[in-house]
């Protein structure tokens, strides 16, 4: 089986420093897993800098499409999938420290007409095709059967990476693909960047005498709005309606 891992330039959380994205080497341990797998790394960007250790973490080879750093990835790592035909290709569920959506994946498999899986956390192969152990709410677990060639994504609650081994870092290889000539990046839409505000969150009030399951509704659902909107009111007009709003909630006592 041919495996490909996508490798980002991620950023750590509290240095900043640019490496691979965690989940991302847990991919890459999740695809070691599959027994005798041609396994290997693909990052689209100008260098391997940021994601070279990778090669320290189980991989051998390790595939750079060369690409602007402002560029859009997708077309490239299209193209360079399309060109080295992998049955598998992993990625982690989102990077770090960008624009970090989680939609290429998605968008990827979309354009290569392949099937997706999300948020795997233990691969295993099955004859032509694939089981992956899949990831739920409330640590719940699914297994899911694919067909190949196929993308999955790995959830954070993966295997951790492999430990880090110097050797191998030294001895991996990175092969430079063909130059990609990218599409120019759209222009960016206009936004308005404000300080964030914490909203309070009203709970709704149950009727006196209410049975449980009213005052368990009550408890879990917010209220509904109301009230007035006062722009630029006079001090003693916004607390006179604070006053208000709060004896009418229960708040305060009339």
């Amino acid at each position: 089986m041919k495996v490909l891992v996508l490798l980002s330039a991620g950023r750590h959380p509290a240095s900043g420093r640019a490496g691979p994205v965690p989940v991302e080497l847990a991919a890459v341990r999740l695809g070691a897993s599959l027994g005798g797998a041609d396994l290997a790394g693909l990052h689209a960007g100008p260098d391997a800098d940021a994601v070279a250790d990778a090669l320290g973490h189980g991989l051998a080879r390790l595939h750079l499409q060369p690409l602007a750093p402002d560029a859009d990835p997708l077309g490239a790592l299209e193209a360079a999938v399309r060109r080295l035909a992998p049955d598998l290709v992993l990625a982690g569920n989102r990077g770090q420290g960008g624009e970090d959506a989680g939609l290429l994946p998605y968008a990827l498999a979309a354009r290569l007409g392949r099937p997706i899986v999300a948020d795997a956390v233990a691969l295993a192969s099955d004859g032509d095709g694939l089981v992956a152990e899949q990831a739920l709410g409330r640590g719940a677990r699914r297994r899911v059967e694919l067909a190949l060639p196929a993308v999955v994504t790995v959830h954070p609650s993966a295997p951790p990476p492999l430990p880090f081994a110097f050797g191998r870092r030294r001895s991996g290889t990175i092969e430079r693909l063909p130059a990609f000539a990218a599409d120019a990046p759209a222009p960016a839409a206009p936004f308005e960047e404000r300080p964030y505000r914490k909203r309070p969150k009203l709970i709704a009030k149950a009727a006196a005498g209410a049975s449980a399951a009213d005052r368990l509704k009550a408890a879990t659902e917010a209220a509904s709005g109301g009230g007035r909107v006062l722009v630029a009111p006079d001090p003693a007009e916004a607390a006179a309606e604070i006053l208000a709003h709060l004896r009418a909630i229960g708040v305060l006592k009339r």
